[in-house]
C-alpha cells in the first residue's frame, strides 16, 4: 500500500493538482492538511470517480483535513479529543481493513503557534499535549497506526536549510521539538528518517524570497508509525517534483510503502 500526506493549502487553489497527482502516484490512502473548505462545498466528485472514498473534516477557508482512501471506511472520528471549545478543524481518524488485519490512519494539521509571544503558541503546545494523550491511548490498542501529517514542527537542525535562520520561530522552538520528541518516545517511528538520514530532505518551500529555486526548505511533514505499523515499513520517499508544477502548493507530499 502507498499511503501519502500532503498539505494542498486549499483544495479550491489546488484542486487541479491534486487530481493530477492522484493520476499520477495512485496512493492508496491520501491524508491532506490545510484544505480551507466546509465539507459540503469539498469537491469530491471527481476525487470519487479515480476510486476514491472521501472523508472530510473541514472549516470554511482555514484548516481542514481530508482522507482520501481506496479502502472503504469502517469507521470516521472528527476532532482531537481533550478540549471541547476547540472549533478548529485540524484531526480526522480513518480505521480500515486491511489483508493483515486492521490500520488506522489520522490526518493531522497541527497549529503554527507564531508569533510565540501570542496564545497560539500556548494552544499549539496545548495541542501537542492532547495528541500525546490521545496516541497514548490509541496504543493501548495494539493495532497498527498511522499519525500522518503538517506537524509544524522541525524535529532536528538537519531537517531545515539554515538552523540559525529559525531561531526561535515556533516551528523550530525547543518546545515544539521537545513535545514531538515525546510523541516519538511512545514507541513511534518517524518513517522518513527510519530509510534516510542524510540533511537537505525537505518538504515545504516558502513562496517567498526564491526558498524554493534556492532549495531553501525545511521538513515539517511527517508519517509517525506505531510499534505495530513500523515493521511493516518498507520505504519513504517525497514526491519534490510537484513543487514544480503550476500553482503548486508550498508543501509537497510524502508518502510509505508499507505493507498491508
Amino acid at each position: 500500500m502507498k499511503i501519502a500526506t500532503w498539505n494542498i493549502n486549499g483544495i479550491k487553489a489546488r484542486h487541479d493538482v491534486l487530481i493530477e497527482w492522484l493520476k499520477q502516484t495512485s496512493p492508496d490512502i491520501a491524508c491532506l492538511q490545510e484544505i480551507k473548505s466546509v465539507d459540503e462545498a469539498f469537491p469530491g466528485a471527481e476525487i470519487e470517480a479515480l476510486g476514491y472514498n472521501v472523508q472530510t473534516h473541514g472549516q470554511k477557508g482555514f484548516n481542514g483535513v481530508a482522507l482520501l482512501s481506496k479502502l472503504p471506511f469502517e469507521e470516521v472520528n472528527r476532532g482531537l479529543p481533550g478540549d471541547d471549545s476547540d472549533e478548529q478543524a485540524r484531526f480526522i481518524e480513518g480505521l480500515f481493513s486491511t489483508p493483515s488485519g486492521p490500520l488506522r490512519v489520522v490526518s493531522l494539521y497541527l497549529p503554527n503557534g507564531n508569533p510565540v509571544e501570542s496564545e497560539k503558541f500556548s494552544y499549539k503546545l496545548a495541542w501537542m499535549d492532547r495528541l500525546h494523550a490521545w496516541a497514548t491511548e490509541r496504543m493501548a490498542l495494539e493495532e497498527p497506526l498511522i499519525l500522518a501529517g503538517d506537524y509544524n514542527v522541525i524535529p532536528q537542525p538537519h531537517d531545515c536549510y539554515d538552523p540559525k535562520a529559525w531561531e526561535g520561530d515556533a516551528l523550530f522552538r525547543a518546545e515544539s521539538r521537545s513535545k514531538f520528541d515525546a510523541l516519538c518516545h511512545l514507541g513511534f517511528v518517524e518513517a522518513l528518517r527510519a530509510c534516510e538520514d542524510a540533511p537537505g530532505v525537505y518538504t515545504f518551500w516558502d513562496y517567498q524570497a526564491g526558498a524554493w529555486p534556492k532549495n531553501h526548505g525545511i521538513r515539517i511533514d511527517h508519517l509517525l508509525m506505531s510499534p505495530e505499523a513500523s515493521p511493516k515499513l518498507r520505504s519513504c520517499e517525497v514526491d519534490k517534483f510537484v513543487r514544480d508544477w503550476e500553482k503548486p502548493s508550498d508543501h509537497v507530499p510524502v508518502w510509505i510503502d508499507y505493507a498491508a
